[in-house]
């Protein structure tokens, strides 16, 4: 993967963990110069740390993507450290939803500010510079966006409303050289999810119990799958949403009595 990012400057939100972390370190290694945002600190700083690979490639910047001044303040500061950004990845973003009858106004602004909203102004900050030279962006959304899942209607409601922008933005921008797509993870193993998978016999079952593959998955597997989204490769890829999901949403599988363990 040498080279395939060469003298692009990135964007990567919510890089201090999981998926956000692969993503920042996998663009990296592959040529590209990352700004790690995040509002954990200590993760982002990690992060930079983790890509001795890439050294100088990844800088870090402390940021709460759903603050007012954060989108224009985090691409002034890409293009301060690395030029115009020609790559972002928007992937910071909130789960652990309820039921619409359990979910208060507070949570619902939550998920809307953070997982749409902050995405929303992030990208429209974005697009600017890339529509003068060409670029990539990339959404990452949910498998719930795509299908109905028990229990998650403000979290589902708000990647379901990723979805449905990232194909909108697709035919704004894609006459300006702008490709715009989504990943719609499945079941992955990342610090946001790592309690459910340890506690939660029935969102186990539900997840893991409806996924061929019989696993959850792994941020590096949705973060190869953004590199490629990001890169030449999907040069004729834009407003697709791709499920990363182990056949999740296609299958809804579950093992037959007698199936191999």
């Amino acid at each position: 993967m040498s080279g395939r990012f060469e003298g692009q400057a990135a964007i990567v939100t919510g890089a201090g963990s999981g998926i956000g972390r692969e993503t920042t370190l996998t663009l990296a290694r592959g040529g590209a110069d990352v700004l790690a945002v995040d509002r954990d600190a200590a993760g982002a700083e990690e992060t930079a740390r983790r890509g001795d690979a890439a050294p100088g490639r990844i800088a870090v910047m402390e940021a709460d993507v759903a603050a007012g001044p954060a989108p224009a303040a985090i691409v002034a500061n890409c293009r301060e450290r690395f030029g115009a950004p020609r790559l972002l990845v928007n992937n910071a973003g909130v789960g652990d939803a309820r039921a619409a009858h359990l979910t208060g106004d507070e949570a619902l602004d939550r998920y809307l500010d953070i997982n749409l909203r902050a995405l929303f102004r992030l990208s429209r900050e974005a697009v600017a510079p890339m529509m003068a030279g060409g670029g990539a962006i990339v959404n990452v959304a949910s498998a719930f966006g795509l299908i109905g899942f028990r229990g998650s209607s403000a979290y589902s409601a708000t990647k379901a409303a990723v979805i449905g922008l990232t194909r909108n933005m697709a035919a704004d921008y894609g006459p300006h050289g702008v490709r715009v797509n989504a990943v719609a993870p499945g079941i992955i193993a990342t610090p946001l999810t790592r309690d459910r998978l340890a506690n939660d016999p029935r969102f186990v079952d539900a997840m893991v119990g409806g996924t061929p593959q019989g696993r959850a998955g792994r941020p590096e597997e949705v973060a190869a799958t953004i590199a490629f989204l990001c890169s030449a490769d999907a040069s004729f890829v834009n407003g697709h949403v791709l499920a990363v999901d182990g056949g999740f949403c296609a299958t809804r599988f579950r093992p037959r009595p007698g199936d191999p363990a």
